[in-house]
């Protein structure tokens, strides 16, 4: 990579933010001004980048959202980059048509055999992965898109709950999670190259908080229905409407009428969770809905969900979402100012 000298100078580290077709314009747009905070901000920095969008071709290009943006510079044009960074994609419906933009892929390749980092933003990953590159490594993506990414590049561990994944015998490729994560993904870069100040310093600018608590407390579980076992899926059915009440695995059981022993086999086997696990996320989901809609007291949520010992209630919710109850509610509950 090159060696800065003097800032915004030739010596700069190039940043080639890559523009299609399924791109959002805003995370596009989000990170081509953070990055180029350092200079727009006048922050005095001693690792400058030089920030390029490109493309398949030089001009205006549509995005997803029919908003147009300017490529800059060429694909075809650009020998190396330091950094190459691919924005969220806009999937519909929650499908990547793969062999798309074949030429993109390749100059991917050859930009990493050159020495650049690869990174992408949210569902950026899934054109990173057309490379091959991160086979058998792992990655994240916006939890949305998890079972879909899974399921078409299976060779890559996939962890939706992480914010940044760093990868590669270099740490040379980068994956950032849910939609505004790319905010940590800008930051990790300005502290990587410009020192964990000049990052501080941009995020105070911007007022961009690094998501270090992960993206757990975001997720909003959903059972996996589309198993084909007729007999769970009935299961799930009632259980969705009634984990709160007493003993709700015995009752499931009860009415599958199955053995204990093949019912919980086949649960687990159809929705990658125990029917206790399940029920827990069951309850927990619906704790998190009454924290962030209301006011009631959390021992009293505790009650509503199922449980009647409120400090086991407060361990397995932080356990499952990574936040203490209150600490969930402060962040999600609508603010005051914002309510009518």
């Amino acid at each position: 990579m090159t060696s800065p000298s003097s800032p915004c100078g030739p010596s700069a580290y190039h940043v080639s933010l890559v523009a299609l077709p399924d791109a959002a314009v805003s995370t596009l747009a989000g990170l081509f001004d953070v990055i180029n905070g350092i200079a727009l901000m006048g922050v005095a920095v001693p690792v400058p980048f030089r920030v390029e969008i490109v493309g398949e071709a030089v001009g205006p290009l549509e995005l997803a959202s029919g908003v147009p943006i300017s490529v800059q510079r060429a694909i075809d044009t650009v020998e190396s980059s330091d950094i190459v960074i691919v924005p969220s994609v806009l999937l519909r419906p929650q499908d990547w048509e793969q062999g798309r933009y074949p030429r993109l892929v390749e100059w991917l390749r050859s930009m990493h055999e050159r020495g650049a980092m690869l990174c992408s933003a949210c569902s950026g990953i899934f054109l990173l992965a057309e490379t091959g590159l991160f086979d058998g490594k792992d990655a994240t993506v916006h939890f949305a898109y998890a079972r879909t990414f899974a399921a078409t590049y299976p060779a890559i561990a996939i962890h939706p709950e992480r914010v940044l994944v760093i990868s590669g015998r270099s740490e040379e490729l980068v994956s950032s999670g849910a939609s505004t994560s790319w905010h940590d993904l800008v930051l990790y870069l300005i502290a990587r190259y410009a020192g964990p100040t000049s990052a501080q310093e941009i995020a105070r600018l911007f007022a961009l908080q690094w998501h270090q608590d992960g993206l757990m407390p975001y997720i909003v579980f959903e059972g996996k229905t589309d198993h084909g076992d007729g007999e769970i899926q009935s299961a799930q059915q009632w259980v969705s409407g009634h984990f709160s009440v007493a003993n709700p695995v015995e009752e499931m059981i009860k009415r599958s009428k199955l053995a204990e022993r093949t019912f919980k086999r086949r649960f687990a086997s159809a929705t990658g969770l125990t029917p206790l696990a399940y029920v827990q996320r069951l309850r927990i989901e619906d704790a998190k809905r009454r924290l962030e809609r209301t006011d009631t007291p959390i021992d009293e949520i505790s009650w509503r969900v199922g449980y009647e010992d409120a400090a086991f209630f407060r361990r397995l919710f932080k356990r499952t979402t990574g936040l203490a109850p209150s600490a969930y509610r402060k962040r999600f509950r609508i603010p005051d100012f914002a309510r009518p």
